[in-house]
């Protein structure tokens, strides 16, 4: 069990921390006094669950009215009355956030061929991925500050409101472009302001370091597992993704590093529910039962039981939906029941288990230490035929695979409270090769160059030189400490004065498979732009001396470094230059 220090700050401050799921939704909080050791509490009373004692999420449910207004969330949206008033006004409902926010937002170069665009249910006129993801979280952000003052007195909130630090979670395989969605829709929800003060109080982390921090701060209490360092895998199984991410580890003291690439895929718990949709509506073809209606009852039954109860494969399955009367034995159906063979359910999870084990290879290769724990956390860890599954592989490699007993599907929302507060992990592994485009001057002595003659152009300075080249700048594999730097040298020619006033560089991403990309016309799909660096460079360019090409040309030079820091659970990049002999950033 991890020894957490007193709080050191000098006033009352608050971290929440956010689980937007898939299935379920929840928060997390620690109230942090001076000299006081934070406790990591959950949030257990929503409106419609109050009666539920200690269940700390609510299902990932909106309903939208006609005019794009959000009308009943989480728990509420399943009461009998909200479900007639959604009927009789014809309210939208948006159900799994994954196929929503999730998936509208998804990185596009996740494994994904079994799901396409037109998969993903359309969103309400008018509403993007981030409205509604802002509307959640602004829900989500009202029932915490109302259980807060109803559990610790309004005048705790108060001391608090104005400073509150979110931690907000996202999938291992998300980078700049979705963690830019999530900071705008935190402002849209009214978390923060739209200001570098108020986004300085939003900090984004991967869902597989949170749940790290869970098993840390929860799980790892043996004596056995603290005395060397070790390799360890926590794979969070989610609704819709499923993450792993690999650490050498050491409990005493406490030391985590990451070793590996994270991994994450689009194939948790409600990828195996919309197989069984799949199965139900090809099985029941042809009869009564077949209708939309009763093979939608029938899924959500098989979501909430049949998926859970699954332990063996040689054992048939059940989907009670009906009365006694309800059978039909040519469709395996008597006394309200549809009959299941075991190995069709099984076969349901097949492509989830074949996912995890493939991104376990994957890390397994790359870790510079054997791996020899695995802990599964996630809602998606209930299912007893997965974690029978991966229990099976794991320990033909003889490799331990732990599993909480309890409270799995708070693992995140617990887990990001303690990021903050314990901040355990001290370097962390580039997923991708990061640099920028950039021309290169042509050398007629490259094979490479010649082949690519065709595109010589003459620059500025007058020298021949080929576009779409690519300048790495962190390499795919590299581990970063903290606060550790990576820095490459380019120069601008300009042919006026006046154009050197402002500098743009697209900072790019590399995920194919080669270990030093040079050229983006090779693999171009591999490449993606995950942000744009602007700096003014006016004070700078008013001080260059032009220069003359060969032909005689006049022309202008800047040189820059493009910088990367990649310690921390957000990639952050600047230009550097220098001016008047003194470094500016």
């Amino acid at each position: 069990m991890l020894s957490r220090k007193p709080y050191h700050g000098r006033t009352r401050g608050i971290v929440l921390g956010f689980d937007v799921g898939t299935t379920y939704s929840g928060v997390s909080y620690a109230i942090l006094d001076p000299g006081e050791v934070p406790k990591i509490q959950g949030v257990t009373r929503y409106p419609a669950q109050e009666h539920v004692g200690g269940d700390c999420k609510i299902p990932s449910i909106v309903y939208y009215d006609q005019a794009g207004t959000a009308r009943a969330f989480g728990a509420e949206a399943l009461q009998e009355h909200i479900i007639e008033q959604a009927e009789d006004e014809q309210w939208i409902r948006l159900e799994w956030c994954v196929d929503l926010w999730k998936l509208h937002l998804r990185a596009k170069h996740l494994a994904a061929s079994h799901i396409t665009d037109d998969d993903i249910p359309p969103l309400p006129a008018g509403k993007s991925a981030v409205d509604v993801l802002a509307d959640f979280m602004r829900y989500l952000y009202q029932c915490t500050r109302k259980y807060i003052e109803d559990s610790h007195g309004g005048a705790v909130w108060k001391s608090v409101e104005n400073h509150v630090e979110f931690v907000l979670t996202h999938p291992n395989g998300w980078e700049g472009p979705q963690q830019k969605q999530i900071r705008r829709a935190a402002s849209l929800a009214g978390l923060v302001p739209n200001s570098p003060e108020g986004q300085a109080r939003v900090h984004l982390l991967t869902e597989g370091e949170a749940s790290l921090h869970f098993c840390v701060a929860t799980i790892f209490a043996s004596d056995a597992l603290s005395r060397t360092p070790m390799g360890v895998v926590i794979i969070d199984a989610g609704g819709g993704t499923i993450d792993l991410s690999a650490y050498s580890m050491k409990l005493s003291p406490a030391s985590f590093e990451e070793i590996a690439p994270a991994e994450c895929r689009l194939q948790g718990a409600v990828l195996v529910t919309r197989r069984a949709a799949a199965l139900l509506r090809k099985k029941l073809k042809g009869s009564k039962y077949g209708s939309p209606e009763i093979l939608q009852q029938m899924t959500g039954i098989f979501d909430k039981t049949t998926k859970l109860r699954l332990r063996n494969a040689e054992d048939p399955q059940y989907i009670k939906f009906g009365t006694v009367r309800d059978k039909d034995p040519q469709y395996d159906i008597r006394s309200g029941q549809l009959r299941l063979s075991g190995k069709m359910v099984a076969d349901l999870f097949e492509p989830s288990i074949a996912e995890i084990i493939d991104a376990f290879r994957k890390q397994q290769q790359t870790s510079p230490m054997p791996i020899t724990f695995v802990f599964l956390v996630g809602g998606f860890a209930a299912s007893e035929w997965l974690f029978t599954s991966l229990r099976k592989y794991f320990e033909s490699l003889n490799i331990t695979v732990c599993r909480p007993d309890t409270h799995v599907n708070k693992a995140v929302a617990d887990g990001a409270v303690s990021y903050h507060i314990d901040h355990l992990v001290s370097s962390r592994v580039a997923k991708f090769t990061y640099g920028t485009e950039c021309s290169v001057p042509y050398n007629a002595f490259d094979t490479e160059h010649r082949a690519r003659q065709k595109s010589i152009y003459r620059g500025p300075s007058g020298q021949l030189a080929l576009p779409n080249a690519f300048g790495s700048i962190l390499t795919k594999g590299t581990r970063v400490s903290e606060k550790e730097e990576f820095e490459e040298a380019f120069a601008i020619r300009r042919t006026s004065q006046p154009a050197c006033n402002t500098i743009e560089v697209d900072i790019t991403s590399y995920r194919g498979s080669l270990a030093q990309p040079t050229w983006m016309d090779v693999e171009r799909d591999q490449f993606s732009t995950l942000c744009t660096v602007r700096a003014d460079t006016s004070k700078l360019a008013r001080t260059l001396e032009g220069r003359r090409s060969p032909e005689g040309s006049l022309y202008y030079a800047i040189e820059i470094k493009v910088v990367l820091m990649f310690g921390l659970t957000e990639l952050t990049a600047h230009v550097a230059w220098t001016e008047n002999v003194s470094a500016t950033i």
